[in-house]
């Protein structure tokens, strides 16, 4: 259920509201948009409180919300939430660029790597330390030393930073050294994982699930809401079908319903979503064009040869730039904001940012 306030209300209304809600044992969410506050009750609302407070001085109206991702919802919070990090800015008409290597390898290729996506336009340099494998014996990635790697090329090149982390336990240790968190396929559902990452600070980036529905998804959003973690992004990277070309199918219209859905920013990985070097290029645009707020690009200097044996979705440096020119160009034309971060804005004249 959420309390809809006039335009004019003051703070001072607003805590009282609070207050009443939470006389009676439930959470108040409050949600400041241009227009209007809303607070949002999380808990079973007994009838008279809620007439009583569609009552109360600058409420305008009470709505029970039927869908069960309550701080999630638009409903909720109608404006787009923008995630500030350092100055770079995700959702709210921005595009981001998030671009790198399926894992580090090395301090030496993961530095090099940092460089070329600045030097591409790149926002944000990805790379993994831990990695979920579908076989025991395919390569985990290096551990916690990665972490330190990535950090030191992402402080170095004015980038921020984004890893996967798989276990509860990890979330502390990651949350050290990388800028946003990642939460991988098989894990969307990993609901240890989801709180513990609700009570982190960080911004986490959600992967949905191969098989996962919007309601599923948006659900899995909504632990790591409930936990007191207002910063989550939608990321779309491809669904399990009966088609064996790309390895998993990209869809592409959960780019719009999501954003109808939800508040929340969307990211779209074209490299999971397809497999496929070839397609990753046009489905980046598609994406954009179909309004994403930001890429998740596998790239790497000699992709043939990469340790995770993903190559075959990564893009060669050359390509990389290329399409980020591309994406320049593009994105004003649907409404998107397309501009690098500066490595001072980024460490804000320290000499480390980690």
């Amino acid at each position: 259920m959420i309390v809809i306030t006039s335009n004019q209300i003051s703070e001072e209304q607003v805590q009282h509201i609070v207050t009443e809600i939470e006389k009676e044992g439930l959470q108040a969410h409050v949600s400041k948009g241009a227009d209007r506050t809303v607070i949002g009750l999380i808990g079973s609302v007994n009838p008279k409180l809620a007439e009583h407070l569609r009552q109360m001085k600058g409420v305008e109206n009470v709505v029970k919300i039927s869908k069960s991702y309550k701080l999630a919802s638009r409903d909720f919070h109608p404006d787009d939430t923008v995630i500030d990090i350092k100055g770079t800015k995700i959702g709210g008409g921005n595009l981001v660029v998030m671009g790198g290597p399926c894992a580090v390898e090395s301090a030496q290729q993961i530095d090099e790597i940092a460089q070329l996506v600045k030097a591409a336009g790149g926002q944000v340099l990805r790379g993994g330390a831990f990695k979920p494998r579908t076989g025991p014996y395919s390569f985990q990635g290096v551990g916690v030393e990665g972490l330190i790697m990535m950090a030191e090329a992402g402080q170095k090149h004015g980038l921020l930073t984004i890893t996967e982390v798989m276990t509860p336990e990890y979330v502390d240790i990651c949350a050290e050294y990388a800028d946003i968190l990642q939460v991988g396929t098989r894990n969307m559902q990993n609901f240890d994982l989801l709180r513990k990452l609700g009570t982190c600070g960080k911004p986490v980036l959600l992967k949905r699930g191969f098989s996962a529905t919007y309601d599923e998804f948006l659900n899995a959003a909504e632990y790591i809401l409930a936990g007191g973690n207002p910063n989550v992004m939608l990321c779309e990277r491809g669904i399990r079908t009966f088609e064996t070309y790309t390895r998993n199918t990209l869809d592409l219209s959960a780019i719009p319903v999501l954003q109808g859905l939800s508040h929340l920013p969307v990211i779209s990985d074209p490299s999971h979503g397809t497999g496929r070097r070839e397609l990753v290029e046009p489905m980046s645009k598609a994406s954009v064009a179909a309004g994403a707020d930001g890429l998740i690009i596998e790239m790497h200097t000699d992709p043939d040869n990469s340790m995770t044996g993903d190559g075959v979705q990564s893009l060669f440096p050359d390509q990389f730039a290329a399409l980020l020119k591309d994406l320049e160009k593009l994105a004003p034309l649907v409404g998107k904001s397309f501009a690098t971060a500066k490595a001072e804005e980024l460490c804000h004249g320290q000499s480390a940012c980690f």
